[in-house]
Order: structure tokens, then sequence, then C-alpha cells
């Protein structure tokens, strides 16, 4: 046995070492799927099988990166570097490039991502001359997604009368008519998606079998992680690999399938038993990453879900504290009460920034939270906000360095034929792209000819100007092939006077823009570094692939470490913190009722994803609510989320109810309301065990029942006269709550008050509409 066998429990030593045949691997949340994935691969090659026979397929580079290398710490660099081991796309686009011929696509095809395609698709409605608010470019791209990923090209969209009908309830009838005009866009361009990439595969290996028979002898073994998360297209390319041998080893956790809007199915793992009759089942079930409470309270949680694998997943690490419940007033307050209990845990139990994460269902909610951190000074990151590499100035740069691999790539003409400016106008490139329609080529063979044909009809002076710029990427294309890709990504940055621009700009906006890329030429130099070490091809083509492929997972820089994060409970999965709060614990927020889909299995989704939110804390978590909410710009009164209740009791700490959220709260004293004492007691609390009183067997019955009548006082809410409001009173406003007055200005009608809140805010009131009810 391998002294790497000896660092495995039994249930993980028992999925490594059976390695022929079909095995499903069910992990449970921080039960160490990817230590048995990388000893899995370990294993198989310290038993003689050839690293290129073994496919292994993650869904994030980052994930692909640290298996690689954990494999190499066993079994050697040399040995580890020939595996077929990335993302699906990363994959399926090597093995396009290989059978190019065969697909009819130049094998320096460009990857779009989605604001490419969103751009043509834009292009693609304006040409058509639709409305587009009516045809939204977001929804047609999503509409065209969803096809491809359920294997639907743009014949059999055109031809299948259910979707037809369907797009006309929508009021889009021609979406069809906008797929295959997109996809013969593409062709000419010479560009895929990230769908076309799956799509194309499976159309590969279907119309070609003896390609498909050559990649099925090539993987004697198929590895899959995260399975719960496939799509039908991603499962199908799957299932062809493995027919033949079926030495197929699926990894991953029903109980975290939460991507069904992508396409994932469920029915994928659920379903492996019956693809594979001769399988063999491991299960995963300690869990690593979290305190016994957390994993306990985890199991309460998606035991209530009837569509699943049954497993007891368990920790032996400490039992650790319970979940703290907090009850806000308002949005606002739960966002004061938030970051005060970062700000307090981390100084009292010396954490880092790092080691907090506040998850949300959506991501309008972190405007509440980004205010209540800044306030504080605490500091955050936004984790799926704006990529770097969709920051104009980097998009400017990349669309060059694509013209530069494959000039036949519209959208990157059209963004960089002018940029920086060169005189070619609106008009201009209208014409020219007319002109590649009618000829049905890209703008790049139109403008390539023009010293021939004139396709365009364009006056001496323009065709002058396009020509310098068919020149200058003629130039870089050489340079590409005699360079490796940092050398030839700084010649394009100052030749085409993108840095010199940039330079010039001296606002803060400037500045920072040249920064981005020097960062982006600093990491083309990392690149090119490192191809040179391992022996990896060095060139800029390669590199854009790399870029091209990119997840959010794989572009957090080492500066934005220490600090709060802030994400989608969808974002987070595959992450760990040692503190996470899980935010906005209300009915239609969590679970979402965005879509006014009450059916079971979405129901069931939104509680797996719940339960993915929990299991991402390590040590501890709070769980939050507000009782009221502004939402389209009207105040809601809300109800604690299901999700609450289904928790077994016993491990949730109710001690952090505040007192506001209570309709009857009233303050005892003016020595109650002191802006001095605000943020060392900002609520009173509910004692320990609220739960357990007999006036409160059912928590959850009687906060619904309490906020009803909250709704109807809230409604009938009387303020007093203004003239009467003075200096020092405690005062009651309908969403506020409870404050002090602490100055008055101004004559009637236009009296303004200043009331600093018992939430830590202070607001000043025109009194004639604010409504404060005198307390004392």
């Amino acid at each position: 046995m391998f002294d790497y066998l000896q660092n495995l429990n039994e249930a993980q030593r028992e999925a490594v070492l059976r390695t022929e045949g079909p095995a499903l691997v069910i992990a449970g949340a921080g039960s160490g799927k990817t230590r048995v994935l990388t000893f899995r691969i370990a294993n198989l090659l310290k038993q003689g099988a050839k690293p290129s026979s073994i496919l292994s397929l993650t869904f994030t580079n980052k994930a692909a990166r640290e298996m690689k290398e954990r494999i190499a710490s066993v079994v050697g660099e040399n040995t580890a570097r020939y595996l077929w081991m990335g993302t699906f796309h990363s994959i399926f686009a090597r093995i396009l490039r290989f059978e190019h011929e065969i697909i009819g696509y130049p094998s320096n095809f460009t990857i779009y991502d989605s604001a490419d395609s969103k751009s043509l698709i834009k292009t693609i409605i304006k040409s058509f001359q639709l409305d587009d608010k009516i045809y939204k470019p977001g929804v047609v791209a999503s509409r065209i997604s969803m096809a491809k990923n359920n294997l639907i090209t743009p014949n059999a969209y055109e031809n299948s009368a259910e979707i037809r009908k369907a797009d006309k309830s929508m009021r889009m009838p021609q979406i069809a008519q906008i797929y295959k005009e997109y996809a013969k866009r593409c062709l000419l361009s010479g560009a895929m998606d990230f769908d076309d990439l799956l799509l194309k595969t499976n159309v590969l290996f279907r119309d070609h079998p003896e390609v498909l028979k050559k990649y099925q002898e090539r993987f004697g073994y198929v590895m899959v992680d995260e399975y719960q998360d496939t799509n039908y297209s991603q499962y199908l390319i799957v299932k062809k690999l493995a027919a033949g041998h079926k030495n197929i080893c699926v990894v991953g956790d029903d109980a975290q399938s939460i991507y069904s809007f992508r396409g994932a199915r469920i029915e994928n793992i659920l379903n492996f038993k019956s693809d594979y009759p001769e399988h063999k089942v491991f299960k995963l079930e300690q869990n690593y990453r979290s305190t016994q409470t957390i994993v306990n309270a985890a199991n309460s949680i998606i035991a209530k879900n009837k569509r699943q694998i049954p497993k007891k997943v368990f920790s032996e690490n400490a039992t650790g504290k319970p979940i703290k419940l907090i009850s806000a007033l308002t949005d606002n307050e739960e966002g004061f009460l938030v970051a005060q209990e970062i700000a307090q845990s981390q100084l009292r139990d010396h954490y880092k920034y790092e080691d907090f994460a506040i998850l949300y269902r959506t991501n309008m909610q972190s405007r509440i939270f980004e205010e209540s951190l800044r306030k504080r000074n605490i500091p955050y990151k936004i984790y799926g906000g704006l990529s770097f590499y969709q920051r104009k100035e980097i998009k400017d740069l990349i669309s060059y360095f694509r013209m530069t691999i494959n000039p036949a790539d519209n959208e990157a003409l059209k963004r960089i034929i002018n940029y920086p400016a060169r005189g070619i106008g609106a008009t201009t490139l209208a014409k020219l792209e007319a002109a590649a329609i009618n000829n049905e080529t890209s703008i790049w063979k139109i403008i390539s000819d023009l010293p021939t044909i004139n396709h365009a009809n364009l006056n001496k002076g323009t065709a002058g100007k396009i020509l310098h710029f068919v020149g200058l990427i003629q130039k870089f294309m050489q340079l590409s092939e005699d360079c490796d890709a940092f050398d030839t990504a700084k010649t394009i940055a100052e030749q085409t006077g993108i840095l010199k621009e940039l330079y010039n700009d001296k606002s803060p906006e400037g500045l920072s823009r040249h920064e981005n890329i020097q960062e982006l030429l600093n990491g083309i130099q990392e690149f090119s570094i490192n191809a040179k070490e391992t022996g990896e091809p060095e060139k800029l083509e390669n590199y854009l692939e790399d870029v091209a492929l990119l997840t959010d997972q794989d572009n957090e820089k080492e500066e934005d470490r220490n600090k709060v994060t802030l994400m989608t409970v969808h974002s987070s999965k595959g992450l760990e913190f040692k503190n996470v709060f899980v935010v906005g614990m209300e009915e239609n927020l969590f679970p979402s009722n965005q879509n006014g889909d009450n059916k079971p299995e979405t129901l069931e989704e939104e509680r797996r994803l719940f339960y993915v939110a929990l299991t991402r804390a390590e040590e501890n978590a709070w769980f939050s609510y507000a009782n009221q909410r502004y939402r389209w710009g009207n105040l809601d009164f809300c109800t604690p989320s299901r999700f609450l209740e289904e928790i077994d009791e016993q491990f949730l700490d109710t001690s952090g109810i505040a007192a506001s959220s209570s309709p009857t709260r009233r303050a005892q004293s003016n020595d109650d309301i002191q802006p001095e004492r605000y943020h060392k007691n900002p609520v009173r609390r509910q004692p320990p065990g609220a739960f357990k009183t007999p006036e409160s067997q059912n928590f959850f019955n009687k906060k619904l029942v309490s906020l009803k009548e909250s709704s109807r006082a809230q409604n009938t809410f009387q303020g007093d006269a203004p003239e009467k409001i003075q200096t020092g009173m405690v005062v009651e406003h309908q969403r506020f709550g409870e404050g002090k007055v602490i100055n008055i200005e101004g004559v009637s009608p236009n009296i303004k008050a200043t009331v600093f809140f018992k939430s830590g805010t202070q607001k000043q009131l025109l009194l004639k509409f604010a409504k404060l009810k005198i307390k004392g």
C-alpha cells in the first residue's frame, strides 16, 4: 500500500482503490472529495496507466490546477503533465481544435464570452429591425444557450412547433431566425461561444463515429468532478466516451445540485445507477470542514427533501456554538447588526476579515451590507462583480490580441477598428458590415481586399485609414509567430497607442485603467515564464485560450484576500469560510419565488441552496432576517423563512433576536436611548431558549401573527403634531423604530428634527412628513 493511502479514511480508500468499472462517489459537504479524485488518479498512474489515457473533468481551472499539483507531488511533474485534466470547456475546446477541419472551423477559432455573444445578438436584432425592448439581447441569448445545452441546433429549433409556440407566447416569434443568423455569423467569424464547445463536440461524436471511437480508445479512464452540476450536453459526451470500457468514476453530491437555471440536471447523478447497472457506490460521509452543530443542523434541513440519495453526514470536529439567529426590524438594521457581529467577533476571537463571508440569495441584497461595512471601515470585496477581464480597457487590448490570432473575428474588429481613434466612423463600419453580410464573409476579408475590390464603395481617404489598420494587424500576426505571448502583447499595447492614450489621461479613472493594462501585461509575463518553465506552448494564442476559459474562482487576486467576502450563495459553492452569515432569510426571498414557481422540485432546489450556504461554514454561522424590507419602493412586511423552522431548534441560538422585531416593543425610560450607548448594546435581547417557552411552541407561527398585527398597526400609524416634538424626547418612526431627538431647527411648517435611532443611524427628518410619535 502506498504511503499516500495512509491519509485516507476507509470509505475514501475504497473509492481510490476500485479503479475498474463504473463508480459513483457520493461526497457529502467537506468530505474530502478532491483528495479522493487526486489519489485515485495517482493510484492509476502508480499501477501503470498512461497519463494520456486518463480524462479528468472539472468545473473550474483552479480545481484542475490544484489537483494536477497534488498528483505531481505523488507521481512527479513529468508524469502529471500528460494528463487530460481540465474543465469541460477547456478539454472539449482542445478536442475541437484537433478536429477543426472536420467541423469546418479554423484551429485558432475565437471563444466568445457572454458579452461578445450579447453584442452579436444585439447587432442581429438591429439588422432584423426588431424592437430590442421586446427582443432583449440577454433574454434571446439565454434562450439560445438553453437550446444548445439541450442539443437543439438552429434547424431543430426552427422545426420545433413547441419551441416556436413558447417564443410566440413571449412575443418573440423570430428567435429561431436570430439563432440561425447568430450561428452563421459565428462561423464566418471563426468563433464559438461556451455552449458551442459542448454542442459541437456532441455533433462531432454523433456525425463522425470514427472520431468518437478514437477518443473512446484514447481515454481508458474517465473521471468527472461535481457530477450533479452537469447539464444534458455534458452528460451525453461523458456517457459516449465511457460507453466502451465503462471505467467511469463520477464524484458529486445530489444535496448540492443548485444550478438548474444553467441547465444542470440532478437526474444525472440520481440516475447513475440505472445508466450503469454494474456500478459500485462509495459514500464519503465524514465532514472534515465544519463543527458537529453545523453538520447536524444542515442534515436536519436537507432531510426534508424527497429526491435524494440517502447518506448520513457526520463530523468528529468540536461540537461548536449554536447557529445564531438575528432578527432585525428593517433591512437597514439587518445590515447594521451583521456588520456589528463581524466587528465584535473579529476583535473578540482574533479572526481576520477574510474569515468572514456574507451570503445572500440575490445580488441586489449586497448594497445594504456594503454600506454597513463601509460605515465601520471594514474592508470587503464583492465576489462575482465586474470581472477584471470585462473592464473596457482590458476588453479593448484583448480584442487586438484576438484579431492578431483570428482576424476573421468580427466582434473584436468592430470594437477596435476605431480605437484608439483613427477616423473610421460608425457609418463606415456599417458599410463594411453590410458588405461582409452580402458576400457571406468576414469584415476582415472585405478590408483585406480593398486594394483590389472596394466592396463597400469607400472613398480614398477612408480606404487609406482602413488599410493602415490592416497593415498594423498583419504586422502583429507576424510578430505573434516569432515571439512569445508577453513580447507580442507588450508590442501591441505600445504600437496601437493604447498605453500612450491611457498614460496621458491623468484622471483617477485614467490612472486606474493604465494600471489595469499593466496588471494584464504582468499576467501575460507570468504566463510566458510558467509556460517556458513547464515546456508548454508560450504563444499569444495559448494565453488567449487560457483567459477565455477562466471562471470567477480563477480571477481572485492576492491583494483581495484579507477582506470580508460578499457573494450570492450560488457563487459560494466550493468555497469555505470560518464564519458565515446567511442573510435575508425571509419567505419569497430565501426560498426565492421570483418566477412564481411553486413546484416541489423548485422548493427542493432552494432547500439544497440553503444547505450549500450553511455548509460553507467551518466554525460559526449566523442566520438573519428583517421584519420589514423595501421592494420596488414599497415597504413590505416579511415572514421568516420556512427553512429556519425546519432546523432542529437544539442547534439554534435565539438570543440574537432583537426586541425591535416585536410590535409591542417599548422603551422603559429616556435613558434607554443614548447615542453613545447604541454601539455597545444596540438592541435588547430575548432570553436564550425563547423557542421553548409554552407561549411559543411554534415560534414562526407566532412570528407571522405578530407581523400581521404589526402590519395593521403600521397602516394606521399616527404621528404627533410637529410642534410637540422637542429635543431630548424619545420618539418612534414607523420604519426606523425608536430614537432620541438630539436637535430641532426651523420654523413651522418646515421644522426639522435630527433623530438618533437605536439601529445606530442618524436621520434629519422634516416633521410634517415624518410622522414621529412621542414615546417619552
